[in-house]
């Protein structure tokens, strides 16, 4: 019998593109792809087990050992850093980490920067190295109103086309890093499934090629 890897996938359409990739690349899973309320799909003869979870919990669940593998954005390892190895840039779910402001903002050096952001640990190391005493203020929300409303200088956000930003007279000021989504594994689970779990890396690092 297959050794099974267990695969957490974001909902979505990130997910969908991601489970394609496995499709195409020989994990298909026709159970996922019909309409029912399941919540985990498996395909013994090809050794794989996938279940949808909220973006933000991929990491979580493959930290912890409930998945040998998963998928999930640069943003959200960086923010909250998870104790997992990443395999393979899997180049879809391109955007970048930017800081923006209003047209006119100048940052004066001699206050404490206001950074809204939904982002507070890639915003503070961001600015930590750059010395900048900043004030960190967590929203959940759209947070392009808070500069405008004046609750905060600038903004630490994720940046795909930037029409939302000209939209409100805002523009990147600084790009923090590139985004895109990663393929990460469980420390465990990549020692003692090494073999499988390599397998799946070199034929999504096909896929990936082939999309150029």
């Amino acid at each position: 019998m297959k050794t099974m890897i267990n695969v957490a996938l974001p909902k979505g359409r990130l997910g969908e593109k991601v489970y394609r990739y496995f499709k195409n690349a020989g994990y298909e899973c026709p159970s996922i792809e019909e309409t029912n309320r399941k919540l985990i799909f498996e395909n013994p003869d090809k050794g794989v087990r996938y279940f949808w979870v909220k973006p933000s919990d991929v990491p979580i669940y493959v930290e912890r050992g409930a998945a040998d593998i998963g998928v999930a954005g640069k943003d959200i390892l960086l923010e909250y850093e998870p104790d997992v190895y990443e395999l393979l840039d899997l180049n879809m779910g391109k955007c970048r980490m930017a800081v923006a402001a209003k047209k006119d903002f100048r940052d004066s050096k001699g206050t404490t920067l206001r950074v809204a952001t939904k982002f507070p640990n890639i915003a503070g190391n961001f600015y930590a190295e750059k010395c900048r005493d900043i004030d960190i203020i967590k929203l959940n929300g759209s947070i392009e109103i808070a500069p405008i409303l004046e609750l905060s200088d600038v903004i630490v956000d994720i940046v795909e086309t930037g029409t939302t930003l000209k939209e409100n007279d805002l523009e990147v000021v600084e790009t923090i890093v590139p985004i895109s989504a990663r393929l990460i594994a469980n420390k465990s689970g990549y020692k003692f499934k090494n073999e499988e779990i390599l397998n799946i890396r070199k034929s999504l690092e096909e896929q990936v090629r082939l999309q150029g």
